[in-house]
């Protein structure tokens, strides 16, 4: 193995294994407790088939793209390339695959066990069900980036540069699978979600997941398609990005540099390499013992439970770094930056909490919504500006400590502190798969008709989820933006060592540089594009579900009545023909913009628009996912009385209601959406980096 790390290196794909195994078995635990009686048994069917059958229609698009950039790479860049590409996307996709057949299997045993009177075991059932995803993610993330390190031994020069190829065309095939089933699965869920809110609540008066509303069934499979496989698709690329961040800095710094990091005449640069693998096997380990700390604290309040699930282990992680690293000869420094990244994301957890729970942004949006639909926007767009200032300040402290404590290496310390951002990956992803299936929990018991004490556990079970979604969008954004800023670094090492080696002056990256200011202005504009898209496609496909469910309300005798079926199929249909459409522009947008201003304008306005994307993204991202969260949470608050005389269907809700479905898609889909442009742009430009690093002269 590499010099003092030695055989800790192992800890990787170890860890993974020992993810997969325990994933097994929590998945096989599940399918064996019991779904209930025939009606609900029959529900979670149609939720089952409805996500599996959207899920194998989205794998036959990604297919073909993936196919198409796999010939690309090999003739662009190498076959080797091109095979790793392909191994990125695959295990995204399997990772997407196992974690939704748990989600859907989960949810109606989660009602079965809240039947059953006992709040603990459908705390525990969802929770088993969403540790099926967790450690999917985290595990075959590690699994692959061991794998793509093992096959290329470090050492010459050129086996580096043939290493860094590798890891890049990985992560692109990471990312860019990412930003699909991200989209992808935003579109449907926030299309069936708002347009059976508006069709239901709004039009036809009836209460949330009524079973006579045929759009019903599809809002339940879109928060498996959107909040399961779409967020793990999601958390598996940051991880991998990260990572790759770090080992791409540590391939290409200078080498006085990466000799200031470690001591003892050790091979420096394959430590500082091979480093980020092994604090990643940790932040499974640690993860993996969250989840049964959770298990076992399943009779605890839920959010307790959660929340400690979630606050926890980043400090524990950097409490065994500190140990671990004089073992390497690294200097502690590197626990510090490691430390910020870390109790930084936890940071960034609890802020999203307090702009998106139950605290006094809310209730403000929520009592804005006494004087109608229009203040309660307003409100609620002041939240979500109000949190980007506190968050991306955060962001901006935890970046300036990593850098400041590794001086030289700072780019290395500020790509380790978004490794420890994300080094509980399996545990925050086990927390956010847990919501969407309490939330599928309390639909099909209300669709099945269970006493109102079952639904009042699964809703308690469901507002807990409602908050660590949340809490899991934040994570996401804060951990997406300081990986870009890392991953922005690599890009200008890369491209700095290519004009080095090709005996050309240095990059310019001054901002009096006019290709800088043209690549910011486009950058810029690249988050719009996305959002608008994604905005408008959510609102075209809702548009029609509610002309549909109309329709069918209409036109069926005795389904207001509740003595005919709903068509729920025609809706799904909708859906998944709107998502698989239109997320081609937004997906594009991210792959073929990197492309055309780098071969076309060269490196230095690629490297601007990487800066302007990055500014306007995150922000964007962060104030429309806590802008989005913030209105969800008000209407929910009002229904639940938190102000007297406004119940559900007084004006006040229903002003609520339109303010939450102008917060769909903004939180679940664009916002999201964003977040996931400015990393595939940045692993697609440092993979095009020793390509278009000469244009320009």
């Amino acid at each position: 193995m590499v010099g003092p790390l030695g055989n800790w290196l192992l800890l990787a794909p170890l860890s993974a294994v020992a993810g997969l195994v325990l994933a097994a078995f929590f998945y096989f635990r599940v399918r064996a407790l019991p779904e209930g009686n025939a009606d609900m048994a029959r529900i979670a069917g149609y939720i089952r088939e409805g996500a599996m059958a959207f899920l194998t229609r989205e794998y036959k698009v990604l297919a073909v793209y993936a196919a198409v950039v796999f010939v690309a790479l090999g003739f662009m860049l190498t076959w080797v390339a091109a095979l790793w590409f392909l191994t990125g996307a695959a295990l995204s996709l399997g990772a997407g695959f196992v974690g939704m057949k748990a989600a859907t299997y989960g949810n109606v045993r989660t009602a079965q066990a809240a039947a059953g009177g006992s709040r603990a075991n459908a705390l525990l059932t969802a929770l088993d069900g969403g540790a099926v995803m967790g450690l999917c993610v985290a595990a075959l993330a590690l699994i692959g980036l061991f794998a793509v390190f093992f096959a290329h031994p470090m050492g010459s020069v050129q086996a580096n540069a043939e290493l860094a190829t590798s890891l890049h065309a990985f992560a692109v095939g990471a990312s860019s699978i990412a930003l699909f089933a991200r989209i992808g699965g935003g579109i449907y869920t926030k299309a069936a979600d708002v347009g059976a809110d508006i069709a239901g609540k709004v039009i036809e008066n009836i209460p949330e997941d009524d079973p006579r509303n045929p759009g019903v069934i599809a809002d339940n499979v879109g928060d498996n398609v959107g909040d399961v496989a779409g967020m793990g698709a999601d958390i598996y690329e940051s991880l991998v990005a990260a990572v790759v961040a770090t080992m791409a800095i540590a391939l290409t710094a200078p080498q006085a540099h990466i000799d200031a990091l470690v001591t003892g005449g050790t091979d420096a640069r394959a430590v500082a390499v091979g480093l980020p693998l092994v604090l990643s096997g940790v932040g499974l380990v640690v993860s993996i013992g969250a989840i049964f700390t959770a298990r076992a604290m399943r009779n605890s309040a839920p959010s307790t439970v959660l929340r400690a699930a979630m606050v926890l282990p980043p400090v524990v992680l950097v409490a065994i770094t500190a140990v671990l690293l004089p073992m390497f000869n690294v200097t502690q420094n590197v626990t510090i930056a490691l430390a910020a990244g870390a109790i930084g994301g936890a940071a960034i957890g609890l802020l999203t909490e307090y702009y998106t729970g139950s605290y006094a942004p809310v209730k403000a949006v929520a009592e804005a919504a006494r004087t109608g639909a229009g203040t309660n926007v307003i409100r609620g767009m002041a939240v979500g500006m109000e949190s980007v200032a506190t968050c991306l300040l955060l962001v901006a402290g935890v970046a300036f400590v990593a850098n400041h404590f590794l001086g030289d290496l700072g780019l290395y310390g500020i790509a380790l502190a978004a490794v420890g951002m994300l080094g509980g990956t399996a545990i925050v992803m086990t927390v956010d798969a847990y919501g969407p299936i309490s939330d599928n929990a309390g639909g099909i018991a209300e669709m099945a008709g269970l006493p109102p004490a079952v639904r009042e556990i699964t809703d308690e079970l469901d507002a807990v989820g409602n908050t660590t979604a949340a809490i899991g969008k934040g994570f996401a954004i804060g951990s997406a933006t300081l990986t870009v800023v890392a991953l922005f670094s690599a890009y200008s090492l890369e491209v700095g060592h290519a004009r080095e080696t090709a005996h050309l002056a240095p990059m310019n990256l001054a901002l009096d540089n006019p290709e800088i200011l043209i690549g910011l202005l486009v950058g810029a504009v690249l988050p719009f594009i996305v959002g608008a898209s994604t905005m408008l496609a959510v609102g075209k496909a809702a548009g029609a579900i509610v002309v549909e469910i109309k329709r069918q309300f209409d036109t069926i005798p005795g389904l207001r009545e509740g003595t005919a079926e709903p068509q729920p199929k025609a809706i799904v249909d909708i859906a998944t023909a709107a998502a698989l459409s239109e997320m081609i522009l937004p997906g594009l947008t991210a792959i073929v913009g990197p492309l055309v201003v780098g071969f076309v304008l060269g490196p230095a306005a690629l490297a601007g628009t990487l800066a302007g994307a990055l500014a306007v993204g995150a922000s964007m991202s962060l104030f429309m996912a806590n802008a989005g969260g913030a209105w969800d949470n008000a209407k929910k608050y009002i229904e639940k009385g938190g102000i007297p005389g406004h119940l559900k269907r007084s004006e006040t809700h229903k002003a609520a209601v339109i303010g939450d479905t102008v917060g769909d898609p903004f939180k679940d889909t664009s916002g999201p959406g964003v977040a996931i442009l400015i990393k595939v742009m940045s692993v697609v430009s440092l993979l095009i980096a020793p390509l278009v690093a000469t244009i320009g002269g």
